[in-house]
């Protein structure tokens, strides 16, 4: 199998190369640099710029490209470009797609928790509707652009939540501040933040495109729902270190401004029961093997 990969350097897409060419299928990642070998191709999503008969000989797409949320402050600017990076990367695919003389079967394009905001106790399921904010009307427009696919082509949009990874990622600035004994809840502490392992993201994604009758949004998150204290006691147990030192909330929105908001103080406790209906099995189901998995590198 032949699988265009978008964002391959990044955390999820560089995994999702990784176990196709370890399962004996090849990927092909797309680059926005000059080549350094035969698994690249050029392209400029901002021009929409792509070979024109690269879609004929590729099985399925992974659209995993977008600039950072993780990058702070999101001021003015960098918020388009937020937006521009995700539009620009599936309007590109989508339209080499529609003129492809033999387009791939699937195309799985990236999406996330934000498209359902700041939702409480809510438990959300894939049919839950829309928030409100930016991160939900992001989500929104990037999922719009991937089903304008040409029929034909099976859209499965990756509802990605917060990934749990070796090379940190959203853990970014939290790991290390618990490592110094430092850390603690975010706010309340009480706010849900759905999670996967970077294993199982790139699984799910996988096995989603192996998975004939999978179509439509999925929730790419760990069947354990756990609140923000949840996830920081967790990683500090594995560390054996305390976790008790709170960082309010009005700091974290004085310093980090509308990120703080919706991406560390909103809460979305997401179902995973449409992903396990297909028969997908987690590596890390739960909080504690995933912390120890994190941990066991750091």
């Amino acid at each position: 199998m032949r699988v265009l990969i978008s964002g391959a350097s990044g955390l999820v897409g560089s995994e999702v190369a990784r176990q196709l060419k370890a399962a004996g299928h090849e990927p092909i990642k797309l680059v926005r640099r000059p080549i350094a070998g035969p698994d690249e191709v050029a392209w400029n999503p901002a021009t929409g710029t792509i070979p024109a008969d690269l879609m004929d000989n590729i099985d399925a797409v992974v659209n995993m490209a977008g600039a950072t949320t993780g990058k702070i402050p999101w001021t003015k600017k960098y918020k388009q470009e937020i937006v521009a990076s995700r539009i620009d990367s599936t309007r590109t695919l989508v339209k080499a797609m529609a003129a492809a003389k033999n387009p791939p079967k699937v195309f799985v394009s990236g999406s996330a928790s934000g498209f359902y905001g700041d939702s409480g106790d809510k438990i959300l399921s894939e049919a839950a509707s829309k928030g409100s904010g930016f991160l939900s009307d992001l989500a929104n427009q990037w999922e719009q652009e991937a089903l304008k696919a040409p029929s034909g082509v099976r859209v499965i949009l990756a509802r990605t939540t917060m990934v749990m990874s070796r090379q940190l990622g959203a853990l970014g600035r939290l790991l290390p501040l618990i490592k110094l004994g430092i850390g603690g809840p975010l706010g309340s502490g009480k706010q849900w933040w759905a999670w996967i392992s970077q294993v199982d993201e790139a699984a799910a994604i996988i096995h989603l495109i192996n998975t004939p009758s999978a179509t439509g949004a999925f929730n790419l998150t760990a069947p354990e729902p756990a609140t923000c204290k949840d996830i920081v006691v967790a990683l500090a147990k594995q560390l054996k270190r305390p976790a008790i030192i709170p960082v309010p909330a009005f700091a974290l929105k004085l310093i980090l401004g509308e990120a703080a908001t919706e991406l560390l103080l909103c809460s979305q406790n997401m179902s995973a029961e449409k992903l396990l209906a297909t028969g997908f099995k987690f590596q890390h189901p739960t909080l504690r093997s995933a912390a120890a998995w994190v941990v066991s590198k750091n």
